[in-house]
Protein backbone atom coordinates (compact mmCIF):
# COMPACT_ATOMS: atom_id res chain seq x y z
CA UNK A 1 0.00 0.00 0.00
CA UNK A 2 1.27 3.33 -0.95
CA UNK A 3 0.33 6.71 0.72
CA UNK A 4 -1.83 7.75 -2.30
CA UNK A 5 -3.67 4.79 -1.85
CA UNK A 6 -5.05 5.38 2.07
CA UNK A 7 -8.75 5.94 1.96
CA UNK A 8 -11.23 6.25 4.98
CA UNK A 9 -13.67 3.63 5.48
CA UNK A 10 -16.55 4.04 3.52
CA UNK A 11 -19.51 6.24 4.98
CA UNK A 12 -16.76 7.37 7.89
CA UNK A 13 -16.42 10.81 6.22
CA UNK A 14 -20.08 12.08 5.24
CA UNK A 15 -19.70 15.54 2.81
CA UNK A 16 -21.59 18.87 4.43
CA UNK A 17 -24.40 19.97 2.92
CA UNK A 18 -24.03 22.80 1.49
CA UNK A 19 -27.31 24.60 1.90
CA UNK A 20 -28.82 27.75 -0.52
CA UNK A 21 -27.26 26.71 -3.94
CA UNK A 22 -29.76 26.49 -6.27
CA UNK A 23 -32.86 24.48 -6.74
CA UNK A 24 -31.27 21.37 -8.08
CA UNK A 25 -29.76 20.85 -4.67
CA UNK A 26 -32.56 20.09 -2.62
CA UNK A 27 -31.62 22.47 -0.31
CA UNK A 28 -31.65 25.72 -2.43
CA UNK A 29 -33.59 29.17 -1.82
CA UNK A 30 -34.72 29.29 1.75
CA UNK A 31 -31.61 26.89 2.65
CA UNK A 32 -33.76 24.08 4.94
CA UNK A 33 -34.81 27.09 7.42
CA UNK A 34 -38.47 27.43 5.58
CA UNK A 35 -40.43 31.30 5.03
CA UNK A 36 -40.12 34.18 7.19
CA UNK A 37 -40.37 34.21 11.04
CA UNK A 38 -37.43 34.89 13.46
CA UNK A 39 -35.16 31.76 12.97
CA UNK A 40 -35.24 32.03 9.00
CA UNK A 41 -33.49 35.30 9.73
CA UNK A 42 -29.28 35.37 10.46
CA UNK A 43 -27.77 36.15 14.08
CA UNK A 44 -31.14 34.60 15.77
CA UNK A 45 -29.64 32.60 19.00
CA UNK A 46 -32.79 32.26 21.31
CA UNK A 47 -31.06 29.32 23.74
CA UNK A 48 -33.67 28.35 26.71
CA UNK A 49 -36.86 30.26 24.82
CA UNK A 50 -40.12 28.12 24.74
CA UNK A 51 -42.35 30.20 22.28
CA UNK A 52 -43.65 31.92 25.17
CA UNK A 53 -44.02 29.50 27.97
CA UNK A 54 -42.23 29.80 31.11
CA UNK A 55 -38.98 28.37 30.46
CA UNK A 56 -37.78 25.71 32.08
CA UNK A 57 -35.00 27.17 34.21
CA UNK A 58 -37.62 29.55 35.51
CA UNK A 59 -40.63 26.73 36.40
CA UNK A 60 -37.64 24.98 38.57
CA UNK A 61 -37.64 25.71 42.19
CA UNK A 62 -34.42 27.60 43.14
CA UNK A 63 -31.76 25.93 45.74
CA UNK A 64 -29.41 27.30 47.92
CA UNK A 65 -27.20 29.85 48.83
CA UNK A 66 -23.61 31.35 47.57
CA UNK A 67 -22.03 33.17 50.47
CA UNK A 68 -20.97 36.44 49.36
CA UNK A 69 -18.29 37.30 51.68
CA UNK A 70 -16.89 33.41 51.88
CA UNK A 71 -12.54 33.33 52.30
CA UNK A 72 -11.23 31.16 49.36
CA UNK A 73 -7.83 29.72 50.52
CA UNK A 74 -4.70 28.43 48.41
CA UNK A 75 -4.50 24.20 49.44
CA UNK A 76 -0.93 23.15 49.81
CA UNK A 77 -0.35 18.99 50.49
CA UNK A 78 2.15 18.34 52.81
CA UNK A 79 3.26 15.61 49.92
CA UNK A 80 4.16 18.97 47.46
CA UNK A 81 5.54 20.79 50.47
CA UNK A 82 8.28 17.43 51.01
CA UNK A 83 8.84 17.46 47.15
CA UNK A 84 9.72 21.52 47.39
CA UNK A 85 11.85 20.98 50.55
CA UNK A 86 13.65 18.09 48.60
CA UNK A 87 14.39 19.94 45.63
CA UNK A 88 15.66 23.20 47.71
CA UNK A 89 13.10 25.09 46.58
CA UNK A 90 11.95 25.94 50.28
CA UNK A 91 14.53 26.25 53.32
CA UNK A 92 14.33 27.23 56.57
CA UNK A 93 10.74 28.47 58.11
CA UNK A 94 7.95 28.23 55.62
CA UNK A 95 5.71 31.19 55.34
CA UNK A 96 3.32 31.79 52.82
CA UNK A 97 5.26 34.37 50.90
CA UNK A 98 8.04 31.87 50.58
CA UNK A 99 5.63 28.89 48.89
CA UNK A 100 4.41 32.02 46.53
CA UNK A 101 8.12 32.86 46.04
CA UNK A 102 8.75 29.64 45.46
CA UNK A 103 6.42 28.58 42.61
CA UNK A 104 4.49 25.84 45.23
CA UNK A 105 1.04 28.41 45.53
CA UNK A 106 0.11 30.67 42.76
CA UNK A 107 -1.28 33.34 44.70
CA UNK A 108 -2.23 33.69 48.48
CA UNK A 109 -5.99 34.74 47.60
CA UNK A 110 -7.47 34.74 51.70
CA UNK A 111 -4.45 32.66 53.00
CA UNK A 112 -2.84 29.26 52.49
CA UNK A 113 -4.20 26.47 54.26
CA UNK A 114 -2.27 22.85 54.30
CA UNK A 115 -4.01 19.55 54.32
CA UNK A 116 -2.65 16.11 55.11
CA UNK A 117 -2.32 14.64 51.66
CA UNK A 118 0.85 12.96 50.99
CA UNK A 119 3.73 12.29 53.50
CA UNK A 120 5.95 15.42 55.01
CA UNK A 121 9.91 13.43 56.19
CA UNK A 122 11.41 16.39 57.08
CA UNK A 123 11.35 18.55 60.21
CA UNK A 124 9.43 22.08 58.59
CA UNK A 125 8.15 24.91 60.46
CA UNK A 126 5.15 26.10 58.80
CA UNK A 127 3.32 29.46 58.90
CA UNK A 128 -0.09 29.11 57.53
CA UNK A 129 -3.63 31.05 57.90
CA UNK A 130 -5.12 27.40 58.30
CA UNK A 131 -4.25 24.20 58.19
CA UNK A 132 -6.50 20.32 58.46
CA UNK A 133 -6.03 18.74 62.42
CA UNK A 134 -4.36 15.38 60.23
CA UNK A 135 -1.96 17.96 58.67
CA UNK A 136 -0.95 19.86 62.37
CA UNK A 137 -0.52 16.02 63.57
CA UNK A 138 1.50 14.66 60.73
CA UNK A 139 3.83 17.77 60.73
CA UNK A 140 4.49 17.36 64.73
CA UNK A 141 5.09 13.45 64.37
CA UNK A 142 7.99 14.56 61.78
CA UNK A 143 9.65 17.09 64.75
CA UNK A 144 8.40 19.97 63.19
CA UNK A 145 5.42 22.68 63.71
CA UNK A 146 2.95 24.20 62.41
CA UNK A 147 1.26 27.45 63.62
CA UNK A 148 -2.03 28.60 62.15
CA UNK A 149 -2.68 32.35 61.84
CA UNK A 150 -5.60 34.26 64.26
CA UNK A 151 -7.45 34.61 61.16
CA UNK A 152 -8.12 30.93 60.42
CA UNK A 153 -8.89 30.39 64.25
CA UNK A 154 -11.52 32.65 64.36
CA UNK A 155 -13.77 31.42 61.79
Amino acid sequence: MKLHELRDNPGAAKKRMRVGRGPGSGKGKTAGRGIKGQKSRSGVAINGYEGGQMPLYQRLPKRGFSKPNRKKFAVVNLGLIQKFIDEGKLTGDITEDSMVASGLVRRKLDGVRVLAKGELTAKANITVTGASAAAKQAVEAAGGSLTTTAAAATE
